[in-house]
């Protein structure tokens, strides 16, 4: 009886589908189920022990290393989990082994990215003690290392499915021209960006106009710059356009000037006029927030239509725009106190009418 259900089990375990046995199948998946649960031992004892190991070194440099490889080490118990559970079945298909092959690419440069991607801190301080370079510039240069490390992974999946990669693209003879020609704007606007970057024009969250743009730089890309207006609205910059144009960056001026007129009632005396001059050029010395290093310049200078103007020229000693407004609020209401004082008031546009009367003869 026994026998029997024995060899009933064999005829059972040796039943084929799509010519694989079925005692095959059963062990491929014991395989693959496995190498999941040796993924999760490593998950939940390994690592975790490697984690406790970089916790109790000084530096944070093994902490976000083990960050950085701890998906692709996961993921790479999936890929010989797939190995295996193939050569189980004793499945010797090109595709599977070119899959398989591509799998472990894809690993092995998802580690590389994720390792530059979660050290580009480091990278920030090391370019930062060359001077010039800016956290803008190392961001730059980690984008690139990424599209690099992109293309490489394709070139080598393509290569591993028997691509010749040199060969496509010498192929191309004219139309490798062609797209050159085409690409030449793309070419400019990261030769820019590079200008950019290098050159040290600007740098994100500073207040820049270039052209008709306006606002504060939100990021400076391997393309394009985008700026983000004072109304909310996102302006995109080729690289190549900042690159040839006038840059006025407002954020690197350490102080802001001041231009005023201040227009006088036509029937102020002179002496009054030059005791209001006085009194302000006086009172812009001995203000703390007026740059004395810069030019002050206070003077009664023209005789306007319906006004005396005094021409008024000075710096602030901040370039902060809310600081600016308010000292500029304080200073014009000092200059009110000024005039009112001294017996005057400011003109504003009048024309006066004068009416003749005709002479009239005696006889009429």
């Amino acid at each position: 009886m026994g026998n029997n259900y024995l060899n009933e089990l064999i005829k059972i375990m040796n039943y084929k589908l799509l010519t694989i046995p079925l005692y095959k199948i059963i062990l491929a998946f014991l395989v693959l189920f496995l190498f999941l649960i040796l993924r999760k031992i490593f998950t939940m004892f390994i690592l975790s022990f490697l984690k406790k190991l970089t916790l109790k070194t000084k530096t944070n440099i093994d902490d976000k290393f083990i960050l950085a490889i701890k998906n692709p080490l996961r993921f790479l118990f999936i890929i010989f989990g797939f190995y295996f559970f193939f050569q189980v079945l004793g499945v010797e298909l090109q595709v599977i082994n070119h899959i398989i092959k591509g799998l472990l690419i894809l690993d092995i440069f998802w580690a590389i990215y994720n390792i530059i991607d979660v050290f580009q801190e480091e990278v920030y301080k090391v370019l930062g003690r060359f001077g010039k370079a800016s956290r803008e510039l190392a961001s730059f240069i980690i984008k690139i290392t990424k599209v690099l490390i992109i293309s490489i992974g394709i070139i080598a999946l393509l290569q591993d499915w028997g691509i010749n990669v040199t060969g496509f693209i010498a192929s191309l003879g004219l139309g490798g021209l062609a797209f050159a020609l085409a690409a030449k704007d793309t070419a400019a606007n990261i030769f820019g960006g590079i200008a950019i970057l290098t050159d040290n024009i600007f740098k994100i969250g500073e207040w820049i106009k270039v052209g008709g743009a306006e606002g504060i730089v939100e990021d400076i890309g391997i393309r394009t710059t985008k700026i983000r207006a004072f109304d909310k609205r996102l302006i995109v910059v080729p690289n190549a356009t900042i690159a040839n144009s006038n840059v006025e960056n407002f954020s690197r001026r350490d102080k802001r000037r001041i231009v005023m007129r201040i227009g006088l009632i036509y029937n102020t005396p002179k002496e009054i006029i030059e005791k209001i001059v006085n009194d302000i050029r006086e009172m812009l010395k001995s203000h703390p927030d007026i740059a004395k290093d810069e030019s002050l310049l206070i003077y009664f200078d023209e005789f306007e239509d319906s006004s005396l103007s005094i021409f008024c020229y000075f710096f602030t000693n901040t370039a902060v725009w809310s600081e600016y407004l308010r000292i500029k609020e304080d200073i014009n209401l000092k200059i009110k106190d000024i005039v009112e004082k001294n017996g005057s008031s400011f003109a504003f546009p009048s024309n006066s009418i004068y009416f003749e009367t005709p002479l009239r003869l005696e006889n009429d």
